[in-house]
This record gives structure tokens, C-alpha cells and sequence, in this order.
């Protein structure tokens, strides 16, 4: 018998896909199978201090296969990991992904995507935006007019 971990979210997934091939014909790559085999990596996007980061967690996948591109304020992540050859069915459990991943993010607009740069360390990307220096938010002084002086003589 083979334990498999069971989620219910999965599986509507899977039948909302099922349904939208049926839907649109059978050359949909999500009637072919084809989406089985993509995946989307998990993202984690923060703020540190004035700096905007996003982390992908890409476990098993070497540098070499991840591609990273920057267009029109949209961050893509894409790549793929390495196949394991069909015949190899002994699983007991299978829970590691495989076949090829996507993931796209839009930026926020107060981002330098010019000065962006990359880390790729124990199976996690990260990306790192600075804040641009038009778009950080300024402090502005109140000064006092001499409206604001009659109002204070009248409270007295």
C-alpha cells in the first residue's frame, strides 16, 4: 500500500482543470498532461530596511537552470529541474517536484530594477530591490503662519 499525503485543494485544482480542457478542446495543454508537469516555486517577497526582496526556495536546482528576467516591471523566475526517468516507479512516496517551474511577480514601481542583484544559496534565490531615491517618501516641515498664532491667543 502507498501512503500519499492527500490535499483537497489539489484536487479541485485538478478537476477545475480537467473541466477548462473540456471546455476549450483537447489540445490544451492541461488535457495533455502538460501541466502536471509545471510547477510554481515557492515566493517569499519582503521589505528590509528601504529594500524590497523576493525569495524563491528552488531545493535540488542548480544555478545554471534558473532564469531570471526583468521586463516592463515584471519580475520572471523560470527553469527546470531534472527529469527522472519514468520507469524508475518504486516510490513508496513522491513528493519532490519535477519537470519545469514559472513564476512571475510585478514589481512596485518605487523599485531601482537597474541596481537589482542576485544571491543563489542553499536552495534559495534572492533577489534585491532597492528603493529609488525620487520615489522614498520625504518629511515635511509644518511652519507656523500667523493664523496659527491667532488661533493659539484666542485658546488662551
Amino acid at each position: 500500500m502507498t501512503l500519499r499525503y492527500w490535499d483537497p485543494f489539489t484536487e479541485m485544482r485538478r478537476v477545475g482543470a480537467a473541466m477548462h480542457g473540456h471546455r476549450h478542446g483537447f489540445g490544451n495543454p492541461v488535457a495533455n498532461g502538460e501541466a502536471a508537469r509545471r510547477w510554481a516555486a515557492p515566493v517569499d517577497v519582503v521589505r528590509e530596511g528601504e529594500d524590497l526582496v523576493v525569495r524563491v526556495s528552488l531545493p535540488g536546482i542548480g544555478p545554471d537552470d534558473i532564469r531570471v528576467t526583468l521586463e516592463d516591471g515584471v519580475l520572471t523566475v523560470r527553469g527546470e529541474t531534472g527529469k527522472e526517468p519514468e520507469q524508475e516507479r518504486g516510490y513508496l512516496t513522491r513528493e519532490r517536484r519535477t519537470g519545469s517551474f514559472y513564476r512571475a511577480i510585478r514589481l512596485p514601481d518605487s523599485v531601482d530594477t537597474e541596481k537589482a542583484e542576485t544571491l543563489y544559496e542553499n536552495g534559495v534565490l534572492s533577489i534585491t530591490f532597492p528603493q529609488l531615491e525620487a520615489r522614498k517618501p520625504k518629511q515635511l516641515e509644518v511652519k507656523v503662519g500667523n493664523g496659527a498664532k491667532a488661533i493659539e491667543g484666542e485658546k488662551s
